[in-house]
Parts: structure tokens; C-alpha cells; sequence
């Protein structure tokens, strides 16, 4: 398959056929993969960047985190890191980020919309 999770996404006869166990599947692995780069490396890797686009799905539909170039390096002992700057997708940046530089989520029923102020 070699697709991003963005295009699989998108695509409503793949996730149909999958069912929820599989997709289900993909989310852990997604996560195993976040908690790994965030405890199960020497240092902490902040990724800044996580969102469909970036993370790539195997032959066998294990995810594959991508593109590291917003991706910064911390200590362990590192519990709090400064931002100027706005990184990431916007629509993906966690709502407490985006609240402290300026960008305002905006909760529509279903969709949240972020706003930059």
C-alpha cells in the first residue's frame, strides 16, 4: 500500500473493508509510535508536525511516522519547551498551543476551526 494516512483516509471503501479492529490497530500503532519518540528514545523527539499527511501506512497497514524537520530534540529532564512560533499544520496543533501564539479554535458542532488572530 505504501499510502499516506491522509489518501487511506479519504478513501471510504478501504476503511469499510478494514473494519473497527484494524483501524483500531492503526490508532495504537500511531500512539506506540508518538510514546516512543517521547519516552523510548535517549533523548525526547517532539515531532511538532503529527497529522494524516505525515504518517505513512505499510503494506500491512502499520503506520510510519514521517518528516522530522519541525521536530526538535530535548532531554528527559526537559518537562517544558519554549515556543515562539507557531509549529505544525494548522487544524492539527493542540488547542492549548495554538491558544498561547495567537490561534483560536473555534468549535463548530462537529468541526473545530483554528483561526490565527
Amino acid at each position: 500500500m505504501n499510502d499516506s494516512l491522509e489518501k487511506f483516509a479519504s478513501s471510504d471503501h478501504k476503511k469499510r473493508s478494514l473494519g473497527l479492529k484494524k483501524l483500531l490497530e492503526i490508532d495504537m500503532g500511531i500512539t506506540k509510535g508518538i510514546e516512543y519518540l517521547h519516552e523510548g528514545c535517549d533523548h525526547q523527539i517532539l515531532h511538532f508536525d503529527i497529522n494524516p499527511h505525515n504518517i505513512l501506512l505499510d503494506d500491512n497497514l502499520n503506520p510510519k511516522i514521517l518528516d522530522f524537520g519541525q521536530a526538535e530534540l530535548c532531554s528527559k529532564e526537559q518537562s517544558v519547551v519554549s515556543m515562539t512560533t507557531a509549529r505544525g499544520t494548522i487544524g492539527y496543533i493542540a488547542p492549548e498551543v495554538g491558544e498561547e501564539l495567537g490561534i483560536h479554535i473555534q468549535d463548530e458542532g462537529d468541526a473545530k476551526i483554528a483561526k490565527k488572530s
